[in-house]
This record gives structure tokens, C-alpha cells and sequence, in this order.
């Protein structure tokens, strides 16, 4: 005190020590005042579904860029790209995002077969004829495949859409399976591939971007894709029968690598798990609608607001037809999905997806 007494004697140091003291007062000012300001918004790179289609256009991209920024109240804005758009093959986004390279991303459910053929489980060529068998399926496996996507990939499962029902196209007359037999058909997964082998169709894999492509070059017969994406991309224009029997329905798990869902604010998680459940139930609800829509268009039958009239003809599986289905399913689908995935998946099959399914899995012999 005595010191600073002294220091402040004289006019000058007086002047000094004052405006030490102004500055070191504006500088604690200006340290309160930052402290105080709110955090800069977080910002989160979406990889969504297809670009085709309902699903994206129409509720994934209007989300994310629209309803999530207000509900987070500007703590969080986010930007999304459809994979298809963005480079991305199917079956590379679970690696991708397991590693961070996507921290946010749609995976279709088709495209986890090969990398863990267990979780594909789920939406197996032949289980779901029908959306009320589908929802049952779902609420057996779920709390398996959320587990599973959290503990063996790192990534924390935020809901689960679902595409309308794959339906198959085809260029030439089409009455029952049998005319199946020596077509190349395109397929999106090795599971559907197995659903048709019995017949004697020839699988051909093909991402849904080329797949107008090649049913115009005649390179593929028939081809196995939603009803209203297919009539969306103009196959109603080349195929002239449409087989209207669900093979698989397109499931999609939208997730977050664990580290970058771990690093967001509290209020921005809460507001995902909150907003994203109503997101999928709307998905969900439209994929039913849209399904039966996407017939009509395809057909000239009905009411076609989403799509473009067309003028096939529809053909529509019997109870005979659907017989041999389930038999296939049973005899083929089912068999080799526990070749790829190993005996290890028949008990959790039998365990969570044999009661909905009715069919049970065996466990295969060594190959000698």
C-alpha cells in the first residue's frame, strides 16, 4: 500500500496508474462478457437416403435443414446429402461411418448383408409380405440391433425408416414366377437374389442409379425396386408388367458415430431423440401410403398425385404363388443367410425373428 501510495505521488504516475488500471478493467470486461456469450452452434454433416423417391426430398432434407435447426433454438444447424449424390456405394457406409468418415448417416439395411449379415437380418427377401409383418418383425429385433450397431460398430442407432415396398418391373409379359426363369433381373442385395434363384431368374447387382440405364440397354428383364422410385425414374416408360409382391421393404437405420454423438451438447442429443422417433412414425406412415400409390401411378388405376400415370399391367401373386414364396424363402433366403452369417446367428434368429416369421433356422454343417 505504501508502495502504490508512493507510485501514485507524483501527476504523472498518477495519470499512468490510472490508465493501467482502465485497461486491465476493460480487459476483465471484455473476459465476462466472452464467458458469458453463448456457444457458437454445433454443425452436423447428414449423409441421407436416396436422392429418388419420398424419403429424402420430401422428410429427411426438409428435417435437417429446416425443423432442426428451429427445434435446437440455433444451437445446432446441420447440412445433408443423399449417399447416392454424395459418391457413396451401400455397402460402404456402415465402414464409413464406424469410422467417422460419415458422422451422421441413413444405412440401408441391404447394404449391412455382407459386413454383418446378423443385423440384415431383419429385413430378409420373402420374411415381410406385408407391412403389419413387418412392424411385428421390427419389434422383436430392435432392441437387438440397437445393441448390436452401439457395441460392435460404434454407432448409436436414432431411428429406423422404412422405404415402400420393393416391387418387381419387368419388360416382358409377366404372369406368374415361373416366367422368371432365364430373366436377369436387377436386385439392390444378395438377399433378394436368393428369393428369386429358385425360379430360375439370373440375379444381376446393380445400384439403383443405373438401373433405368440398364433395363433400357436390355442388359436386365426385370428389376426389383420401389413401386413410386421406379415410376419416379421413368421405368414405367420401358417395363410393361409389374409383379406387385413385397420382396423386401428397403429398412434403413439412421445413426451417429458413437464419438461424434457422444461430443454433442446435451440439449442437441435431447432434441434428437426426442424429434427423430415423430420423423420415422411420418416415414413410416407415408411408405404404407405410398406403396399402394405407387401402383396406381404405375398401372393408370386410381388416384397418382405423387408420380406419372403409366399404362402397365399389373400383376398381382395368388395364394399358389405366394405358397411357393414362403417355400423359397424357407429353402433358399433363409439358408443362406445362415451360411454368411454362421451358426452362431441361428439362436438369434429362432430366439427373436422365428416367432413372427413361423420359420426356423437350422444350424449347417462343415463344409468337408
Amino acid at each position: 500500500m505504501i508502495l502504490i501510495k508512493k507510485f501514485l505521488s507524483t501527476g504523472s504516475q498518477r495519470s499512468a496508474a490510472l490508465a493501467l488500471m482502465a485497461a486491465l478493467a476493460l480487459h476483465w470486461s471484455a473476459v465476462a462478457q466472452a464467458a458469458d456469450a453463448p456457444e457458437p452452434p454445433v454443425h452436423l454433416r447428414i449423409v441421407g437416403g436416396l436422392a429418388t423417391g419420398n424419403q429424402f426430398p420430401r422428410f429427411e432434407e426438409p428435417f435437417w435443414q429446416h425443423t432442426f435447426p428451429a427445434l435446437a433454438q440455433n444451437r445446432a444447424t446441420a447440412e445433408i446429402l443423399p449417399f447416392d449424390k454424395a459418391g457413396i456405394r451401400t455397402n460402404e457406409m456402415l465402414r464409413l461411418m464406424k469410422l467417422g468418415v460419415v458422422p451422421y448417416g441413413t444405412l440401408l439395411m441391404g447394404g449391412i448383408l455382407a459386413a454383418d449379415p446378423e443385423l440384415a437380418a431383419l429385413d430378409l427377401a420373402g420374411m415381410n409380405p406385408d407391412m403389419a409383418t413387418l412392424r411385428r418383425s421390427v419389434a422383436a429385433f430392435r432392441p437387438h440391433l440397437e445393441q448390436a450397431m452401439r457395441e460392435r460398430h460404434g454407432i448409436e442407432m436414432l431411428a429406423l425408416y422404412v422405404y415402400p415396398a420393393q416391387v418387381t418391373f419387368c419388360t416382358r409379359a409377366f404372369a406368374s414366377l415361373a416366367d422368371l426363369a432365364g430373366r436377369r433381373v436387377r436386385i439392390s442385395n444378395p438377399s433378394q437374389a436368393d428369393l428369386i434363384r429358385p425360379f430360375g431368374a439370373v440375379p444381376v447387382q446393380i445400384e439403383f442409379a443405373q438401373t433405368l440405364a440398364n433395363m433400357r440397354n436390355g442388359n436386365v428383364d426385370c428389376a426389383i425396386t420401389a413401386a413410386m422410385t421406379g415410376n419416379t425414374i421413368g421405368l414405367s416408360e420401358v417395363a410393361t408388367h409389374l409383379n406387385t409382391s413385397a420382396t423386401t421393404w428397403g429398412l434403413s437405420v439412421f445413426g451417429a458415430n458413437l464419438a461424434a454423438w457422444q461430443s454433442l451438447p446435451v440439449g442437441v442429443r435431447t432434441v434428437l431423440k426426442t424429434e427423430l422417433p415423430k420423423l420415422e412414425q411420418v416415414i413410416w406412415a407415408d411408405s404404407e401410403r405410398i406403396t399402394l400409390e405407387g401402383v396406381a401411378c404405375n398401372v393408370g388405376r386410381g388416384a397418382c398425385v405423387t408420380g406419372k400415370p403409366g399404362r402397365m399391367k399389373e400383376v398381382i401373386t395368388s395364394a399358389a404363388e405366394e405358397k411357393k414364396l414362403r417355400e423359397a424363402f424357407r429353402t433358399s433366403v433363409l439358408p443362406a443367410w445362415v451360411a454368411r452369417c454362421g451358426n452362431s446367428c441361428v439362436p438369434v434368429w429362432n430366439r427373436l425373428l422365428a416367432p413372427v416369421s413361423g420359420v426356423q433356422a437350422e444350424t449347417q454343417s462343415a463344409p468337408r
